[in-house]
């Protein structure tokens, strides 16, 4: 017999039934490391630490009328942080959105009481302004190319201007006067600054309003074709451009919804308050970019979310009403505050660098 006949017939194995090779890019990634590949995780982490501790070291924060008190604190700063949140995520900054708020309310106030018209005329002439503010910080921003941190700031100290000196033209004083008792005042109250009862509990209608816009803007970065425009141009808005996303159009509507964010909250300012000072708003716009840096927004754009800038502003109200609650000198509040943006900025970085290792 022939050695080719005495050799043993060669063994074959059936596909699939030895060990899977791979080079390591099909690999599923475990799911810790894809949870902290969301922007949100770490500000959430740190948003339930917070709470936490203010449990504990303020029992009377476990209280339902506190904790609605906390909320509504955070909704007032939610609201517009939102809005701010998604510019950043397109690669830009307002830093006039917090005087156009004031702006937004003076107009409507002013407008409505010297005029004696009916509330919700000064109302949507505001809304018109506020536009208009964003349209003309956008349309800057994207015909110059100068930084938005330069146009902003011109902007910022427009307002901060114009609000002081024309209300005091108008008015005779800094403050504008009381419209409580003008025309369609209480329909518009029930809008923008009502409460309703929650098991006793008094809830401000802004927290609701707060948690639509949130569910809204979510829906509209994951879901919406204008989501995958945002994030596209944040990132680089010349390789997005030459994909056919339309950058001027996604960043001027952009500083158009600060504005509209920017109005609504004026309003509810107004209907809170019935009146409004002038001076108001300065420095409330690094409280927004910071509520959206601490939520997971990268100062250098095209990355982020929605959900983060919640627990932000979250963040922001446990903190200013946590400290109330439990009895320290109010001072320390900015304090608090620079070492929560430090830690955001680091945990953030952590977890950037954590996801994104094999």
């Amino acid at each position: 017999m022939s050695m080719a006949q005495q050799a043993e017939p060669a063994m074959t194995t059936p596909p699939g039934s030895g060990p899977k090779q791979t080079d390591g890019r099909t690999v599923r990634r475990p799911l810790a490391l894809r949870l902290l590949a969301r922007p949100e995780v770490g500000v959430f982490l740190g948003a339930a630490a917070v709470l936490v501790f203010f449990l504990i070291a303020a029992p009377s924060v476990r209280q339902g009328g506190s904790m609605a008190t906390i909320l509504y604190q955070s909704s007032t700063i939610g609201i517009m942080a939102l809005p701010v949140a998604l510019l950043m995520i397109g690669g830009e900054f307002d830093l006039s959105a917090g005087v156009a708020v004031i702006s937004s309310a003076l107009t409507a106030s002013m407008l409505s009481y010297q005029l004696t018209l009916n509330v919700w005329t000064g109302v949507i002439v505001a809304l018109a302004v506020s536009l208009a503010i964003g349209f003309f910080n956008g349309w800057m921003v994207v015909r110059t190319g100068l930084p938005s941190f330069l146009i902003t700031l011109g902007t910022f100290l427009i307002l901060q201007g114009v609000n002081l000196a024309v209300t005091k033209w108008v008015t005779g004083n800094v403050a504008t006067d009381d419209i409580s008792d003008m025309d369609g005042f209480d329909q518009a109250k029930k809008i923008f600054a009502s409460s309703f009862d929650v098991a006793g509990v008094e809830v401000k209608i802004t927290v609701v309003w707060w948690l639509v816009f949130a569910a809204l803007a979510t829906w509209v970065l994951l879901r919406t074709k204008y989501g995958n425009w945002i994030f596209a141009v944040g990132g680089d808005k010349e390789s997005a451009r030459a994909v056919g996303v339309p950058v001027t159009f996604t960043k001027i509507s952009l500083f158009m919804l600060v504005g509209f964010g920017a109005w609504f909250v004026g309003m509810h300012n107004l209907f809170s308050f019935n009146t409004v000072q002038s001076g108001e708003g300065v420095g409330q716009e690094l409280i927004y970019i910071a509520a959206a840096v601490i939520g997971g927004c990268l100062l250098t754009g095209g990355y982020g979310s929605a959900i983060g800038p919640v627990f932000g502003a979250f963040m922001f109200g446990m903190v200013n009403q946590g400290i109330v609650f439990a009895g320290w000198n109010p001072d320390w509040f900015k304090a608090f505050l620079g070492v929560m943006l430090l830690g955001a900025v680091l945990i953030n970085l952590w977890v950037q660098r954590t996801a994104t290792r094999r």
